[in-house]
């Protein structure tokens, strides 16, 4: 008879995957807006220092009254799903414990939507997920707005590059996600959906 894994003791009941790219020189790109988001919820909620796990940066912590792990995969964007699989396997998570938090360029600045499933758009990011975790789980898309062109240069130069908004936009919209996400965490994406504004303040 084969051994039975249990779930760690100190394992979580939902888990945040903020997308972006590991680096200084990366940190205040588009592209990264789900780094600032978990770095954000970790901040609000008094989370611990995290540690290097999952092919990322994992911690965990406490909101709502839940349970809840935040991890910044540091594979690079293009690579993503390696560690999101990794973690919902040690943590013995299902897809219904997962949301990712991803830039999103077919929307304006400042719009936010929580939905579940999609396709990837041509995100690199998602598009990983897909081919390694498949796309049953929830997420969070921040609009962070479109280049004129839509070459591929053009648009990989553009979510790399940095706002052109200002800083204190670039925070409310970071705020306003962790906020998405608190409301997810407490309430469901059914509750949480409508409730997220759909344009910008």
């Amino acid at each position: 008879m084969g051994l039975v894994r249990k779930r760690p003791s100190e394992s979580a009941d939902l888990l945040i995957v903020g997308l972006g790219n590991p680096g200084r020189e990366f940190a205040r790109t588009r592209h990264n807006i789900g780094y600032r988001v978990t770095e954000a919820l970790a901040r609000r909620h008094a989370y611990p220092r995290g540690r290097r796990d999952f092919h990322g940066h994992y911690a965990l912590g406490s909101i709502a009254g839940r349970r809840v792990g935040l991890l910044q995969p540091t594979t690079y964007m293009n690579v993503s799903g390696k560690s999101v699989a990794a973690a919902l396997r040690a943590l013995r998570l299902r897809h219904d414990a997962l949301l990712v938090v991803h830039d999103e360029i077919d929307f304006q600045f400042g719009r936010l939507q929580l939905r579940h499933d999609g396709g990837h758009g041509g995100h690199n990011g998602l598009r990983s997920l897909h081919e390694l975790v498949g796309a049953d789980f929830d997420r969070l898309r921040l609009g962070v707005g479109r280049p004129a062109s839509g070459d591929p240069e053009v648009v990989g130069d553009y979510v790399l590059g940095l706002f052109d908004e200002t800083d204190d936009e670039v925070r409310s919209l970071v705020e306003r996600g962790a906020d998405a996400v608190e409301m997810w965490v407490r309430d469901g994406l059914a509750g949480a959906a409508e409730a997220v504004t759909a344009d910008p303040q």
